[in-house]
């Protein structure tokens, strides 16, 4: 007899994905997460408003050539007003491209950010900026030391992707108990 999954750690992970890229990485990251019921929700086919469904939410957005949104977070951002924020634990990873767009690394994660953030989200999933090489992003916590969230660049260190998804699972592990 199957157990049911506790309803707190219910995830919706929802993406936005033009090259596959992010639906990959949304993938890997529901598989580093064996202790709760992740469900992956492409924003190509699932109302952005379904988050309201779910205590726990990872957002997942690539930043798309100059700071810009992916094609179906840009449809899904008025959606955004329909969410009750401020009942939601909040983690949000993207991807970019720190060699080709230096100057706007990770910029549509930190968009969302500060969307969620300003209606009122728990966020978690901070993520070191160490390490990477990019001009500027608007992904940075103010004193730009982390990341809002994963920072992915499958692009020129896809090699790196999988620790870093590990690590940043477990921590979300403890940081949605933590709740």
């Amino acid at each position: 007899m199957a157990i049911a999954a506790d309803p707190q750690l219910r995830v919706g992970l929802f993406y936005g994905s033009s090259t596959c890229y992010t639906e990959i990485a949304a993938e890997r990251i529901a598989a580093a997460l064996p202790g709760h019921a992740v469900e992956l929700l492409n924003l190509a086919h699932t109302p952005l408003r379904t988050a309201n469904d779910y205590p726990l939410l990872i957002l997942g957005i690539p930043t798309w050539d100059y700071g810009e949104l992916q094609e179906d977070w840009e449809r899904a951002w008025p959606q955004l007003a329909e969410i009750a924020w401020s009942t939601k634990t909040v983690a949000l990873f993207g991807l970019g491209d720190q060699e080709g767009y230096p100057e706007w690394f990770q910029d549509a994660l930190g968009y969302l950010a500060r969307e969620v953030r300003n209606r009122g989200a728990r966020l978690v999933g901070l993520w070191p900026a160490a390490g990477y090489r990019f001009a500027q992003s608007q992904a940075l916590t103010a004193d730009g030391s982390h990341f809002v969230g994963l920072a992915l660049d499958e692009v020129n260190e896809f090699e790196r992707s999988e620790q870093r998804i590990r690590a940043w699972c477990a921590q979300l592990d403890r940081e949605f108990g933590a709740g």
